[in-house]
């Protein structure tokens, strides 16, 4: 079925050019099905007060609230040759002031008279310590007949709230949507009849007039449910072809050799592998030797033990005559990993090498800041197969790498690639490679099933045996500063005792940092983020005086990165002062505790992740996340929440659920429309689960959706090539 010209035209020819363009820009919304997908964020009631009391969160924030006028007043200063109007409105929940200046305060002042109630739009500021909003747009909610028509939209029926921003306020954009809504009759229904039917849900047209135009509480519910299931349907069933597609394709199965590389690294383990590894690799094991490529995501707890489970599918690779190659997100995590897994094998490493063991292979590393040397026998061992392993950065994807026989690829930290570089390695073999993709960030199952719908899903949950418990605390530095003397007390008494210690700071200092710095200086309320370059300069003239405290961070030349990696794995450097560039796979079991200055500045799902580098050992780990933020504010809850578990699936729940969707879905926020207007990851997990269903069952039916035209329509909307390329897992 063709496309629907009318929903399909530039907002241009119905709105005009220059409300189109502000649209365009601003919103990202080029055609009228777009308009008709901007969705209220929610309704005012005639009635009801909106909750002015929320306004401290969105500070910077376009809001638009529904209140009352208590009072105004026109003020003067330079000796009467300004003027500036107060206007103070309430809603019950809280006050907030309004001020405009100049010229501009007459037409308020004579709009905006005490008793009167309006919408109110602009960007929450802050002035004196008050929240307040500068010259915000209002339309005031009249009842005056002679005002009839204006009063009627607003009368007797739920007000939209829309999403908007400086150049459009939500009541425009309600104008703008009236404008397009009769054209939603064209609108091309994605979801098969039978499916919808066996649903009770509402057709296609009625919920979008539903949600832009409700008549009660009751409309709303209906089209939100009907638009949440077009928005799970149609991804899962994007997800579903590609699952499909991947399970045609041929792969070379791969079988490790009895007496083999596996066999002989596993006989000289000084551990036993944990239940939950055996059962992970068992499913992996199975993966490989089938004959279409393994797809799986390996997500584990920081130090389950992913690392453990990667190697030996890669041994498994290499006995049947494959190789294995390891992409990691940046130098230190993949010079960290090389280390680590040459140490594991020992003499099992050094293949063809003297002294090296009949079975060894060669493990290569291959990274972007190598001498020309190094490189050259890398590349060269890789192309004719002496080297069954190789570990690298992006540099793994460049055309001159070439493989002998490419037939496992693991790709740790995936969120950190696009899929232009995850299939650029994957086209290096001769049939496609198996693929196994791991992450530390837990992931709850339905966004699992949402971001990473095309690959089958292993947990590793439980922690080897010998790791430690790590204790975390929140260090009130403003409110209570001898609590921060007494931290870095602990780190002094850690490094006594021998362990060594990371102080995490948000901010490089090298005075390169981004022009966001200038900005937060500039905020006389905020200062800028805490650096890593002031802070270890702190530390070596006052508490840590007499230590060996080095800094690490991104900017510094590679070698001098490894070089700062190596001494601190040695325990030569005794504090590491860094930023998040330890967050990911650096293994340092002497390590003990960490402080995270400006905590409050990371993400939940962050901060665990960085206190993971802690308690590797046999020693407990000690975790101080240090902030200033005022005890009753939301990110003070956040920290304690990360103070509260070490449990990653909980925490990143709770990350979910202060987040927007948008965040959680990453790549489909940048540049290209996110698909997930309506439906919440976390609180609609029984309709994507379902929705995974219907859609495997339809892709086996039907695979190339031959008879269902409306889907195939909405897919292709979905699914510009952009779009489909952050499925693969942007």
């Amino acid at each position: 079925m063709e496309h629907v010209p009318a929903l399909d035209e530039d907002l241009k020819k119905t709105l005009g050019p220059a409300t189109a363009k502000v649209l365009a820009e601003q919103l990202g919304l080029h055609t009228a099905l777009d308009l008709l997908h901007h969705y209220p964020r929610r309704y005012a009631e005639r009635g009801e007060l909106t909750s002015l009391a929320e306004l401290a969160d969105q500070i910077d924030e376009h809001v638009t609230v529904v209140a009352q006028v208590a009072d105004a007043r026109i003020l003067t200063f330079n000796g009467g040759r300004g003027k500036r109007l107060e206007v103070t409105i309430t809603d019950g929940s809280g006050r907030l002031q309004l001020v405009f200046f100049g010229a501009g305060v007459h037409k308020p002042h004579k709009d905006l008279l005490p008793g009167t109630r309006a919408m109110f739009a602009g960007k929450v500021g802050m002035f004196n310590r008050k929240l307040q909003l500068s010259h915000p747009a209002y339309e005031p909610l009249s009842q005056d007949a002679s005002d009839r028509d204006a009063a009627t939209a607003f009368a007797n029926q739920l007000i939209p709230i829309y999403p908007a921003c400086a150049k459009l306020e939500s009541w425009k954009i309600a104008k703008c949507v009236d404008a397009v809504l009769p054209s939603a009759q064209d609108a091309v229904d994605p979801l098969p009849a039978a499916l919808r039917e066996g649903r009770g849900l509402v057709p296609l047209t009625e919920a979008l007039m539903k949600i832009h135009r409700p008549g009660t509480k009751a409309d709303i519910e209906d089209a939100r449910q009907r638009l949440k299931w077009d928005e799970a349907f149609v991804l899962q069933v994007a997800l579903a072809r590609r699952r499909h597609a991947d399970s045609q394709l041929p792969a070379v199965p791969r079988r490790p050799a009895p007496g083999g590389l596996l066999d002989a690294f596993d006989a000289k383990l000084p551990f036993t592998l944990t239940d939950g590894q055996q059962k992970v690799s068992k499913e992996i094991f199975d993966d490989l030797a089938t004959e279409h490529p393994m797809h799986r995501l390996l997500q584990g707890e920081v130090g389950s033990g992913k690392t453990m489970v990667a190697l030996r599918a890669m041994l498994a690779v290499v006995d049947s005559g494959g190789q294995a190659a390891m992409l990691a997100p940046t130098e230190v995590l993949a010079q960290q990993h090389h280390r680590s897994i040459t140490e594991m094998m020992g003499e099992l490493a050094e293949g063809g090498m003297l002294g090296g063991s009949d079975q060894g292979t060669k493990v290569v590393l291959l990274t972007g800041s190598m001498g020309m040397p190094a490189r050259r026998q890398a590349l060269l061992d890789l192309v004719t197969g002496e080297a069954g392993i190789v570990i690298g950065t992006h540099a793994l994807i460049e055309d001159k790498v070439q493989f002998h026989d490419l037939g496992l690829v693991v790709v740790d930290e995936q969120h950190r690639f696009g899929v232009e570089q995850r299939d650029a390695l994957r086209s290096k073999g001769k049939q496609p490679p198996h693929l196994l993709v791991m992450t530390a960030t837990p992931i709850p199952r339905t966004v699992a099933m949402t971001v990473f719908g095309d690959l089958e899903t292993s947990v590793l949950d439980q922690l080897p045996a010998g790791r430690s418990p790590i204790a975390t605390h929140v260090v009130p530095s403003k409110d209570k500063p001898h609590f921060l003397a007494r931290a870095w007390e602990r780190v002094r008494e850690e490094v006594e005792k021998g362990h060594q210690a990371y102080v995490v700071c948000p901010r490089i200092g090298d005075g390169e940092d981004d022009p966001k710095k200038k900005a937060a200086e500039d905020d006389g309320d905020k200062r800028p983020p805490l650096a890593v370059v002031e802070i270890a300069e702190q530390l070596t003239r006052g508490p840590l005086a007499g230590m060996s405290v080095e800094v690490l961070h991104g900017r510094m030349d590679p070698a001098d990165k490894d070089d700062v990696m190596r001494r601190f794995a040695a325990g030569e450097v005794k504090v590491l002062v860094a930023t998040t560039v330890i967050e990911v796979g650096v293994n340092v079991p002497n390590s003990t505790v960490m402080v995270i200055m400006d905590a409050d500045r990371f993400g939940v799902s962050q901060l665990h992740q960085l206190r993971g580098r802690v308690g590797r050992g046999s020693a407990p780990g000690l975790c101080l996340l240090v902030s200033e933020m005022h005890e009753a504010s939301p990110a003070r809850a956040r920290l304690a929440a990360v103070a509260a578990t070490l449990d990653g699936f909980e925490l990143s729940r709770i990350d979910l659920e202060q987040r927007r969707e948008g965040d959680v879905l990453g790549q489909a926020q940048s540049g290209v429309r996110s698909s997930l207007r309506m439906l919440a990851v976390i609180e609609d997990e029984e309709v994507i689960a379902e929705a995974r269903e219907e859609a495997t069952r339809v892709v086996a039916e039907d695979p190339t959706l031959e008879g269902l035209p409306g889907l195939r329509t909405a897919l292709d909307a979905l699914l510009d090539t952009e779009r489909e390329q952050y499925l693969e897992k942007g």
